[in-house]
């Protein structure tokens, strides 16, 4: 009897005292998720607000790049144009001195050069000129040599400027969303790459005692300045501008 009596007592005694700590963990869990949860929060609040401070930075940086990009198509287009300008009177000058030296067939090649730079010049300045730009005359500064040496000479300048030059104004033009610079510097380019064989033949010829090889009759295109020395095809193969409208150059 007195073990009968003693298991409930003893199993109310250890309830009693068990209870309370049960109570107590809870009590102690549910205190401690409420700070979690509002880290939690504060956290996701301070990741976007990075996220926004991101966006924010990038777009800045986007606007600054449109920006600059804009100001170095503006240079550029100058920097074509004085350019542009410059290499026309030096191929002028350049036929003279190829005809005074009895070079006819080189002599014409410049000259038709020349206007395919004038032309080049005078897009450029259009551009500008559309951009609200003011465009500064230029007074070209040169040296007239022996035809050997101005060959060689138009071929260095010609090289640059598809290799490096143009490449570069078209990358900026391209980031400034200047689809007028785009089409100018474009034509000018493409039509570098023509006129750079066009000297390097040349001065293959005159090397080799074979200048009366070359031709004698040139064909340039009013748009885009784009240069043959055959009969061109029906459009130009840069600006698609009709072969009727071709500048034909057979004299000096």
């Amino acid at each position: 009897m007195k073990n009968n009596i003693l298991v409930p007592a003893l199993v109310a005694i250890a309830a009693w005292i068990l209870l309370p700590a049960c109570g107590s963990n809870t009590e102690n869990t549910t205190g401690l998720q409420a700070p979690e949860t509002a880290q939690t929060e504060t956290l996701a609040g301070s990741a976007k607000t990075e996220q926004d401070d991101d966006k924010g930075e990038n777009k800045s940086k986007s606007e600054t790049a449109g920006t600059d990009a804009k100001t170095a198509t503006v240079n550029n287009l100058k920097a074509a144009f004085e350019g542009e300008t410059t290499a026309s009177a030096k191929y002028a000058a350049y036929s003279k001195k190829a005809q005074e030296e009895g070079f006819t067939q080189i002599a014409l090649l410049f000259k038709a050069t020349s206007a395919s730079e004038k032309i080049h010049a005078n897009n450029h300045r259009s551009v500008l000129e559309d951009m609200g730009e003011t465009v500064a005359d230029v007074k070209p500064q040169y040296t007239v040599k022996t035809t050997k040496e101005n060959l060689t000479d138009a071929i260095a300048g010609e090289s640059y400027e598809i290799a490096t030059m143009y490449p570069e104004f078209l990358t900026a033009a391209n980031t400034a969303d200047n689809q007028l610079a785009l089409i100018s510097l474009n034509y000018a380019y493409r039509t570098e790459q023509r006129h750079k064989p066009l000297y390097e033949k040349a001065l293959a010829a005159l090397q080799n005692n074979q200048v009366g090889t070359l031709s004698a009759v040139y064909y340039v295109c009013p748009t885009c300045g784009n240069t043959y020395d055959t009969t061109p095809p029906k459009r130009c193969r840069i600006s698609m501008t009709n072969s009727e409208r071709f500048v034909k150059i057979n004299a000096l």
